[in-house]
């Protein structure tokens, strides 16, 4: 299973992204980015010996089953965690998993799932929410969460506008909504990373799927993201139609937080991975892999590498 390339995605998804300007952070010492290197190069390697290929039947905790469908590769959670903290994000809590194209696939995406344990969330203000208010929420919520990245000397982000604006199926307890950012200072020709987040409702929380792809691709790339939330299903018991009022916990917010102040952390996601990959661009090649094509032909070799040394990948 050549899954190498795939979990490269990591780092390509974000290479659309154009260099740093004032707002570059502050360069690692060169044997901390050979630190950084070693890791995720070990974490790469641990997920792909992990992965699991569609279609297969993947369990989410207690809470839910992923239906994964061929032409899908799961990570698991404890992998997930250990690639995203190999890219520099904060995770206390492993995710459920992360899913990317298999092989044959040409997209540059992948999809980190979630688990929030908040109870249940009611969604009656679903039917008046106002997505431009909600917009507002979340640029206000971006603003203040610059502060801290301008503390960390990681680059702050704008949010433009929606991608999609928030919908909810009330049938089927599910929520899609999109937007699009961009690091402050850059211009409005440069290609942007974009998160497309898909969220399940349940009894006791929700599971969250986040896809992240290029601006330029989001519109082909948004099917993944619904065909694994479709793929998804609570199991019997903890199902949001399972609710009982009289013990159930239920969520200190609405549906719309999943919009607003909540949802808008997700975006510091981004600041701190594209902080990862120019400070690792020294070590990897990365500001050379930037272009493009050479990204792709730099992973390709390492696969080919990978491959000849296991015949059955």
């Amino acid at each position: 299973m050549a899954v190498l390339s795939r979990i490269a995605l990591l780092v390509l998804c974000l290479l659309v992204q154009p260099a740093y300007s004032q707002d570059k952070p502050a360069e690692t010492p060169v044997q901390d980015a050979d630190a950084m290197q070693l890791e995720f190069e070990a974490a790469v390697e641990q997920a792909r010996a992990a992965s699991m290929q569609g279609p297969a039947r993947v369990a989410l905790i207690d809470q839910a089953a992923l239906e994964l469908p061929a032409g899908y590769i799961y990570f698991p959670a404890k992998e997930s965690g250990r690639l995203l903290r190999a890219m520099g994000n904060r995770v206390t809590v492993d995710p459920l998993g992360m899913v990317v194209a298999g092989d044959g696939g040409d997209g540059q995406w992948f999809v980190v799932m979630h688990y929030d344990p908040a109870g249940y969330v009611k969604d009656d203000d679903a039917k008046e929410w106002d997505a431009k208010e909600l917009l507002e929420n979340l640029r206000a919520g971006t603003e203040a969460s610059n502060e801290e990245r301008r503390a960390k000397g990681l680059p702050e982000s704008e949010i433009i506008g929606w991608i999609e604006a928030p919908a909810y199926d009330a049938a089927t307890h599910r929520l899609v909504w999109s937007l699009a950012s961009r690091l402050k200072g850059d211009s409005s020709q440069a290609e942007r990373t974009v998160n497309y987040n898909t969220y399940a409702l349940g009894r006791e929380g929700y599971i969250s799927l986040n896809l992240v792809t290029g601006a330029s691709s989001i519109d082909q790339e948004k099917r993944h993201a619904r065909a694994l939330l479709a793929a998804l299903e609570f199991t019997e018991g903890k199902r949001y139609a399972d609710f009982n009022a009289d013990t159930d916990k239920v969520a200190a917010y609405g549906l719309a937080a999943l919009v607003g102040g909540v949802a808008a952390k997700k975006l510091g996601l981004l600041a701190v991975i594209l902080a990862f990959v120019a400070k690792f661009a020294k070590v990897i090649g990365v500001a050379a892999i930037a272009l493009g094509a050479g990204g792709l032909k730099y992973f390709r070799k390492r696969q080919a590498a990978a491959d000849k040394e296991d015949p059955r990948a």
